[in-house]
């Protein structure tokens, strides 16, 4: 037996002595794990405390939006509050072309939905595939906007926006002007006016996943805007009897277009504002550009025959002219300089009355060359011509007077009747308020007023209400004028027929013809210009195709505004 056996069993060994190296081991595995753990702790202590803020932004950032509110384009209204232009909701489908799916039977449906080819629809993924947003169907109706979006397709989303309707259509397009794609304005008073239409978009916080979509709308940051309606001075009843009469003439003379504009001869105010061509500015497909031009007020011509009742207020302001002046205007022509003037016919001797009654350029011409200082143009700038009206339009005519530095007495005497100088179908008929209201000139508004305005005094009482007689001798019968008579009421005008300016001088066969009209005399409400360019029918001057557009639109609106007829029963003067 051996000494380490024992009696009844065996002595266990003793464990062998642990190697240095392993106890370093252990040491340094051991205090890895707790660097470890420390650093972890510290970690979690850093994410949840120290840069909790710094996460959180960037976290938000990538599921929080801030989307706009569109805001609500103001309303135009008529005086009476019935609408020129609307914006009504409309939808507008996008898509990010990174989510769109590569599967065409998606992209046919989707294709079809959109009424668009399938190559197209292609063509344009292709095209925007580096970008994550590209435009699919602009300002649908909401229900076609809904059948998209129901086929659900990945990358396909929708935002809400306005476009703008006008219910009145070409009848006042012109004058309105358009707002683009965008809904901002472009021509007319939508851009004159785009500031106080347009108002202040909105914001709110949303919630969307990483394609985009909508998770959750959180809050609204910040209201939208609506912005602010404006109420115009025309009055849609006597717009519309504006346009239909003038597209009639224009049609019936076969003439390259033409011009109304009616103004309240009270206020200044522009009642109707018609021109033709016009345009449809809810489909402007095909449009053509001469449509847009509103020529009443950015187009300028020379005004012949009208004006001489202006250029006469500044004759009869000398005190050179008594009522019984006589003007000799035979033989019917006379030379100037080195031109001759000519009337229609020989009218032989003439009062100042029965010069604007015979519409004689001789007559006129023999009283202003009497003159020594240019009464008679300082006269026009008096009354507006050559000056901007004021009432903010884009592109509103300034027209010319030219400077006396230049002028012969050829160039002096055509002043008088007509020539030598532009205006605008608005300058006219503002020009004519002094005439109507005892020679106070209303400044013009295309805006409806709460008040009347403070005229300016600019021809003498006396002699404004001097001028108006004399024109209203010139709407009687045997005159030129007589078929601007309104049954019922007194009217005051004046006819004029100019020749158009080509390209090597006046042309021989084209002219413009014109009247001014202002009813009822005994109490003027309403002044009215016309004007049809180039007529290509038998008829050419004004008497015979602007006269009976003002007799028609003039007498229905007298009637709609319901003013009393002055003109007794049984009279046949007017």
């Amino acid at each position: 037996m051996s000494r380490e056996q024992t009696r009844g069993g065996v002595t266990p060994r003793r464990p062998p002595p642990m190697d240095p190296m392993g106890k370093v081991r252990y040491v340094v595995m051991l205090l890895l794990v707790l660097i470890a753990m420390g650093l972890l702790a510290g970690r979690i202590v850093d994410l949840h405390v120290i840069d909790r803020n710094f996460l959180q932004v960037q976290g938000n950032a990538r599921i929080l939006r801030t989307d706009p509110i569109p805001a609500h384009r103001g309303m135009i209204t008529d005086r009476h509050g019935d609408p020129l232009a609307v914006s009504t909701p409309v939808v507008t489908v996008w898509a990010n072309p990174q989510d769109l799916p590569e599967d065409d039977v998606q992209l046919v449906l989707l294709a079809q939905a959109l009424g668009q080819d399938l190559g197209q629809l292609k063509s344009r993924i292709e095209k925007y595939s580096d970008h994550e947003f590209m435009y699919l169907r602009r300002r649908m109706t909401p229900e076609a906007a809904q059948e998209i979006l129901d086929l659900r397709v990945p990358g396909v989303h929708a935002r809400e926006e306005y476009k703008r309707y006008y219910p009145a259509g070409e009848v006042v397009a012109q004058l309105l002007g358009v707002t683009n794609v965008d809904d901002q304005g472009q021509e007319g008073l939508e851009l004159a006016y785009q500031s106080w239409l347009a108002g202040q978009p909105g914001k709110r916080r949303v919630i969307k996943d990483r394609r985009g979509r909508l998770v959750r709308d959180l809050e609204v940051v910040q209201e939208a805007q609506p912005g602010g309606d404006l109420v115009l001075s025309i009055d849609q009843r006597l717009q519309y009897i504006a346009y239909r009469e003038l597209k009639v003439a224009v049609d019936e003379n076969d003439a390259d277009g033409g011009t109304v504009v009616m103004m309240d001869a009270r206020t200044g105010e522009v009642l109707a504002m018609a021109n033709q061509p016009s345009y449809n500015p809810n489909n402007r497909a095909g449009l053509d550009p001469a449509g847009l031009r509103n020529q009443a007020m950015v187009d300028v011509f020379e005004p012949g025959s009208v004006i001489k009742p202006l250029a006469m207020s500044a004759l009869l302001e000398t005190g050179r002219f008594p009522p019984g002046t006589v003007v000799d205007t035979s033989p019917g022509w006379m030379r100037i300089d080195s031109y001759t003037i000519r009337d229609v016919s020989n009218n032989g001797q003439l009062t100042l009355a029965g010069i604007l009654r015979k519409s004689s350029n001789i007559g006129m011409a023999k009283l202003t060359l009497q003159l020594d200082e240019p009464l008679v143009p300082q006269r026009y700038r008096e009354l507006g011509f050559g000056q901007a009206p004021g009432t903010g339009f884009p592109g509103e005519a300034v027209g010319e007077v030219p400077s006396p530095q230049v002028w012969s007495s050829s160039q002096w005497a055509a002043l008088s009747y007509g020539y030598g100088l532009s205006v605008s179908a608005l300058q006219l008929a503002s020009a004519y308020t002094a005439i109507a209201n005892h020679g106070e000139r209303m400044p013009t508004s295309l805006l409806r007023l709460n008040q009347p305005p403070q005229g300016q005094q600019v021809i003498r009482p006396d002699v404004a209400d001097r001028v108006l007689a004399m024109m209203d001798e010139v709407v009687e019968p045997g005159t030129g004028a007589r078929r601007a008579e309104v049954p019922g009421y007194t009217v005051a005008g004046k006819t004029g027929t100019v020749r158009k300016i080509g390209d090597a001088g006046y042309a021989q066969n084209a002219y413009r013809g014109l009247f001014v009209g202002i009813t009822p005399v005994s109490d003027p409400r309403i002044i009215t210009v016309v004007m049809i360019d180039h007529p290509r029918g038998d008829a050419y001057y004004g008497g015979a195709i602007a006269a009976p557009v003002f007799s028609r639109i003039a007498g229905s609106a007298l009637r709609i505004l319901d003013v009393p007829p002055d003109q007794p029963a049984g009279d046949e003067g007017h």
